[in-house]
């Protein structure tokens, strides 16, 4: 019993783990192309050519992305700055766990936000794509997770 408690112990931690990582470079991405969660300049394009999105499609995209990025933005600061003030303490040579753990938490709170937000944005996104569109993106995401999940697996068992 005490085996599978703590199988199912570290899965959960494994399956966070991983969420927070996804999280984090989702976040890495969306800053770099320009704060529009990958949906940036480069991101678009490349959807663009790969879904053939129409000029109308292209333009909802761009309408949704500028309507949400008052939402986006101060929650991809926040964690920003608390990433700095995490980094911060890690240098300072004084572990203070309770800041550390303060810290945490409200970057759980922002990650928790920002997934929300994400995952709706990408709803309104799926939306507005033609039934073809919808499963090249379902499969190119399906491709893209296995890579991931590749990735994390083999970065686990330290191979």
């Amino acid at each position: 019993m005490k085996l599978s408690r703590t199988k199912i112990i570290l899965a959960g931690l494994i399956i966070t783990l991983v969420a927070a990582v996804a999280v984090s470079q989702t976040v890495k991405r969306a800053h770099m192309h320009g704060g529009e969660f990958g949906l940036g300049g480069h991101m678009l394009g490349f959807f663009t050519d790969y879904l053939n999105l129409t000029d109308a499609q292209q333009a909802q995209i761009k309408e949704i992305m500028a309507k949400e990025r008052p939402t986006i933005q101060p929650l991809m600061e926040q964690l920003k700055q608390s990433h700095h003030q995490l980094r911060q303490l890690a240098e300072s040579g004084s572990f203070d766990e309770g800041k550390v753990r303060s810290l945490a938490a409200q970057q759980s709170q922002t990650m928790t936000e920002l997934i929300v937000q994400k995952t709706r944005i990408e709803s309104d996104l799926f939306q507005l794509l033609t039934p073809e569109q919808k499963t090249k993106m379902q499969e190119f995401m399906n491709r893209h997770e296995q890579r991931f999940m590749k990735h994390m697996h083999e970065g686990m068992s330290g191979d």
